[in-house]
């Protein structure tokens, strides 16, 4: 059994209209909510072995702020095919992941990542910012992993329902 945890960026910043979208920062709520999410996965256990960040600035802000949040000593590996990348884009790059990783990190972006629950889980889910979904994937493997794997949803949280 492996455990995939999808967390999407925290809510990032529109105030400077010359940056890119790639380069937008959080804005307030985003650097609050991120810490509040690496807490409740300390809280729960859920540390994992891996994290993989898209490099969008948002995104490995967030990455930062749950993985120290979270107790989490490893390196945030920024990988650019985690920008608006599609369910079968993640799962190629899942399959490269370090088998004796049972737990992995993924910080994305929508609609890839909700789609990416669906179709591992069958379950829609919407996933505002700094939401983590926790799927319990039935592989051995890493590399194993398949558009046609299927999962289970242990866990949804969103941050404005944590206290």
């Amino acid at each position: 059994m492996k455990t995939l945890l999808v967390l999407r960026h925290a809510k990032s910043s529109w105030n400077d209209s010359a940056l890119g979208d790639h380069e937008r920062p959080l804005n307030e709520r985003g650097r609050r909510d991120g810490p509040r999410m690496g807490q409740l996965m300390r809280e729960f256990g859920l540390i994992p072995d891996v994290v993989i960040s898209s490099d969008a600035v948002r995104a490995q802000l967030t990455a930062q702020a749950v993985a120290e949040a979270a107790g989490y000593a490893g390196e945030i590996l920024a990988d650019p095919r985690l920008y608006i990348a599609s369910p079968g884009d993640i799962l190629s790059l899942l399959r490269t992941a370090p088998e004796n990783a049972e737990t992995i990190l993924i910080v994305g972006h929508n609609p890839g990542l909700e789609e990416l629950i669906e179709q591992l889980t069958g379950e829609r889910q919407d996933l505002p910012t700094a939401a983590l979904a926790q799927i319990v994937l039935a592989i051995d493997r890493w590399r194993d992993l398949k558009l046609s794997s299927r999962g289970t949803l242990a866990g949804h949280w969103r941050p404005k329902e944590l206290t």
